[in-house]
């Protein structure tokens, strides 16, 4: 919600306050609630209010429509009651204060930007650098313009040249030939070059660039007076306009006396001739800025439409004329404005995009060819560039990001195809078995190594030897090792040497296989661990890339959030500097030109400021806003509560 709309809303709510005055209430309802016509101006001030709609600004279309499409009352009848005058003067001060709020935003909307052009032209004057860049661009136009005046001189001599030598002759004589005319035609021309050299002599005592600065200054200087004017409207509209005396919203409206029902018609009067004359004034720029102020006064005092308080009667037709006025206003006084405000930000604003980018383009334009060239030289390298970027992302994306990610999910779903193993499950249960009935087999051959006893060996003993195998003691084996390693010629030829180192092999495969098992447990049950790990490459690479884009494009939020904080701290440093250098009045109030100033960095504020703080503090930031803007408080007064504004939400403006 933007100034100008509370703005608006604060009045309509004072005129709504209006229809309780007891000389509007008091009416014969029971003649005149059923009368079409005062339905038909029921119906449209309804639709001028503010409460109809979320946006309490009407399209200047729509404010036209309704106003030419009510007939008002053009003279006294006896036909026409006091009630209905009542709602005739209601209406145009509805209508009256939706043109109100439209002329401050078109203010508003056109004093603001020219800040950017005048840091346009303090960059251009701050290096003589920039001062000859600015040179360069507005070369071709100096010239265009020198070579203009040259043709429309000789234009002239040649006018004059054919007046001289009789009605309908030209710059041929009788006698001459082609050659000669042009030789003549030539002579003017270079005569006036010539003259225009010697007018120009103390232009060329100075170069260029201290020209092109020198037109600058003149131009920045224009612009500031076209910003103080638009300032200084907007703040005589936002003081003086409409301003109703009917107290806080806590007075009682009942108890207002007759002559307060007149009153505010006065001041709509007085409103829409000073928003007539604003609009018909601001944009004149050979006044100053204080001589504007008091020829608005004047002509306001003056204005012969703006009537003393009288008789009842006195006041009837008179809401007819306002409203051709406000209409006149709209179809013709804003138009007018707008195109003259505009010609002059085009005469004094800076140079167009063309006149800038002009030197850039044509070396675009001259070089295109080339570029072209080789662009379609190494088209096939280019195209191949291009493939191959492709194809890198996509498999990089694939690998790296997507095959990882589905074998995280995997290992979440306890999936066994995403199992990590090093060996098979059933390897070891099958190498033990084997190592088990090979001791066993090796112990009942030698029963007397079995270190259970000597004769052949029962169940017992048999389940002894095999319960001991699986604890790993292999002591019938060792035993018979240790027997025919003595001998290892005799034991390998006549003994069990062969056999047991076989066996002591299958022994190392089974620890062996142990071994891998545990250190397969230990992977299964990190194995999610080592997924993140294979994802996590591609997941930063991907991180970094959008981080980039994102700062590249400026969709982080939080990048944007700093640059609205930063932007937000420049406008109330240009506040705190507005009422720093302001000139206080009497009364030690803002003038209207800083007051005016002060709106349009306030409305720029409100714009930065929106979403930056949560919802609550939203509120409350707008409140003291609202303070700040409250120029009937006084200039260290809003000081104070820039200050509170500046400690009070430092920590979202950092």
């Amino acid at each position: 919600m933007s100034i100008v709309a509370d703005q608006v809303r604060r009045v309509d709510s004072q005129l709504d306050r209006v229809h309780l005055i007891p000389s509007l209430t008091t009416t014969t309802t029971e003649d005149t609630s059923t009368l079409p016509r005062i339905t038909s101006l029921q119906s449209t001030i309804q639709s001028l209010s503010t409460t109809t709609s979320s946006s309490p600004l009407l399209t200047p279309y729509r404010i036209l429509s309704l106003l030419s499409s009510t007939s008002l009352s053009t003279h006294p009848s006896t036909t026409t009651s006091s009630y209905e005058t009542e709602l005739e003067w209601l209406l145009v001060s509805k209508a009256t204060v939706q043109i109100y709020g439209f002329l401050l935003g078109i203010l508003l909307e056109q004093t603001i930007p020219l800040n950017e052009e005048l840091w346009y032209w303090d960059e251009v004057l701050g290096s003589y650098g920039w001062s000859g860049v600015y040179a360069i661009q507005t070369s071709p136009g100096r010239w265009w313009g020198w070579a203009w005046d040259v043709f429309e001189d000789t234009k002239t001599r040649v006018a004059r040249l054919r007046e001289s030598n009789g009605e309908g002759v030209g710059i041929r004589e009788a006698g001459e030939g082609v050659g000669d005319s042009w030789r003549r035609f030539y002579g003017l021309v270079k005569e006036s070059v010539r003259e225009r050299s010697v007018a120009d002599i103390q232009r060329r005592v100075l170069s260029p660039v201290a020209l092109c600065r020198e037109e600058a200054r003149v131009k920045q200087a224009k612009l500031r007076r076209l910003r103080e004017m638009g300032a200084s409207g907007l703040g005589v509209l936002m003081d003086e306009g409409l301003s109703f005396n009917f107290g806080d919203e806590s007075t009682d409206i009942s108890k207002a006396e007759e002559s307060d029902s007149r009153e505010w018609k006065v001041v709509v009067e007085k409103s829409i001739a000073l928003m007539d004359v604003v609009l018909r004034n601001v944009t004149m720029l050979e006044t100053g800025v204080s001589d504007f102020e008091d020829a608005v006064f004047a002509s306001v005092e003056d204005d012969p439409d703006v009537s003393a308080m009288g008789s009842d009667e006195d006041q009837v037709g008179r809401p007819a004329k306002l409203s051709v006025r406000l209409q006149h206003i709209l179809e013709v006084h804003v138009p007018n404005h707008m195109a003259s405000s505009q010609k002059l930000v085009a005469e004094y604003g800076r140079p167009s995009r063309i006149v800038r980018y002009w030197l850039p383009a044509s070396v675009l334009l001259l070089s295109s060819t080339t570029l072209l060239r080789i662009f379609v030289n190494r088209r096939a390298e280019i195209i191949s560039w291009i493939r191959d970027l492709g194809a890198t992302v996509r498999d990089f994306w694939f690998n790296w990001v997507i095959e990882p990610t589905k074998k995280v999910i995997g290992t979440i779903r306890h999936d066994k195809e995403s199992e990590v193993a090093i060996m098979s499950k059933e390897s070891l249960k099958g190498d033990r078995d084997s190592l088990e009935r090979m001791v066993v087999e090796f112990a009942i051959d030698n029963p007397k190594n079995s270190g259970v006893g000597t004769g052949a060996l029962d169940e017992a003993q048999i389940a002894e030897v095999r319960a001991k195998v699986k604890e790993g003691d292999l002591t019938p084996v060792l035993k018979a090792y240790e027997k025919d390693l003595r001998k290892p010629f005799v034991g390998t030829v006549r003994g069990d040497l062969v056999r047991t180192l076989l066996i002591q092999v299958q022994k190392t495969k089974v620890d062996v296989e142990v071994a891998l098992s545990g250190i397969d447990a230990l992977l299964k049950s990190q194995e999610l661990v080592f997924g993140f790990v294979g994802l996590t490459p591609g997941v930063l690479v991907c991180f970094a890339a959008f981080r980039y884009l994102g700062g590249v494009f400026g969709n982080r939020r939080g990048m944007k959030q700093g640059r609205k904080a930063g932007q937000t701290v420049r406008v109330l440093r240009n506040i705190d500097r507005i009422l720093t250098l302001a000139t206080p009045t009497q009364n030690n109030l803002l003038s209207y030109k800083d007051h005016g100033l002060l709106l349009c960095e306030v409305h720029v504020l409100r714009k930065r400021a929106h979403r930056l703080f949560p919802g609550e503090i939203e509120r409350e930031f707008l409140e003291d806003v609202g303070d700040l803007c409250n120029i009937n408080s006084g200039i260290h007064q809003q000081l104070k509560v820039l200050e509170r504004i500046r400690w009070g939400y430092a920590k979202w403006l950092r």
